[in-house]
């Protein structure tokens, strides 16, 4: 019956999809344990550095660098860092949906640029109208540590020679592997603490405040970037696990559905041809 053919084909189907996402969410766990291992050992570093940095810039005061300098805010820049591929729930349309709503925000008062990390955020920001300066469309995973240094040292120049006013980045920070917590954090200037929270104490500088900031401030510009980067692709390969275990179970789901549904086809063309017989049968009799 062609019913009955069509039923075992789509059964069929739900099969081999359901055996690729398995397949996927087996390869998204390696990549998110690989990932989660890589950032629980920076984590310390990444979260504890900007009180570190603000609380030199705060004792060296005579020797304050321009990426200290708070302006008013004409030309704007802002990191958006995404996943390449889907099949990841909505991991990149939550952060898109955000960005989206601080940039318009933003675009009333100010000129904003763009520097976009990953080929969703090319794909969404092209039909945008803000000016788009830089684009990373490789794979995501193949992004050296050069290359995410390359992008903190030119924020760091554009910002010391005034061709911005303020950086910010927008990236998934892993929380929990059911949901990730979408960031949005400005990364220059500096935020300098106040002198009550800075502490009162000068430290003997060795080997000179200039130096020591000249050394420090690259070093923690560069590590917020590695920070988002890496926060982002562990949020990424847990969203597409989850998404990929919830799909397996809706096609066990379906699967079970269809299967009933089979049934109770066959079981009504049996009956069917039953009645048929014995109809046949009580005619003959007669």
């Amino acid at each position: 019956m062609p019913a009955l053919i069509d039923l075992r084909r789509r059964i069929k189907s739900v099969k081999n999809t359901q055996q690729i996402t398995k397949a996927m969410k087996t390869v998204s766990t390696a990549k998110f344990k690989k990932a989660q291992r890589t950032l629980l050992e920076g984590r310390p570093y990444w979260h504890n550095s900007p009180a570190l940095v603000g609380c030199l810039a705060s004792w060296a005061e005579e020797c304050k660098s321009p990426l200290f300098d708070e302006r008013e805010e004409r030309r704007i820049h802002v990191v958006v860092i995404t996943s390449d591929k889907g099949l990841c729930g909505a991991f990149n349309s939550n952060l898109m949906a955000k960005t989206q709503t601080f940039l318009r925000e933003k675009a009333k008062t100010s000129e904003v640029r763009l520097m976009l990390v990953g080929k969703k955020a090319v794909n969404y920001f092209r039909r945008q109208p803000y000016a788009v300066e830089l684009a990373y469309t490789d794979k995501i995973e193949k992004i050296s540590l050069g290359e995410l240094k390359k992008i903190g040292r030119d924020m760091m120049r554009l910002y010391a020679f005034q061709k911005t006013d303020g950086v910010y980045i927008a990236y998934n920070e892993f929380k929990s592997i059911l949901a990730p917590r979408i960031m949005l954090v400005r990364l220059l200037p500096i935020p300098v603490p106040e002198e009550e929270t800075a502490g009162s104490v000068v430290p003997d500088w060795e080997p000179g405040e200039a130096k020591l900031l000249e050394y420090l401030l690259p070093l923690y510009v560069e590590s917020q970037i590695y920070h988002a980067f890496f926060e982002s692709l562990a949020a990424e390969q847990a969203a597409r696990m989850m998404a990929m275990e919830n799909a397996t179970r809706n096609a066990e789901e379906l699967i079970s559905d269809l299967i009933l549904i089979l049934n109770k086809i066959r079981q009504a063309s049996i009956t069917k041809e039953l009645l048929e017989i014995m109809t046949a049968v009580e005619a003959m009799a007669k």
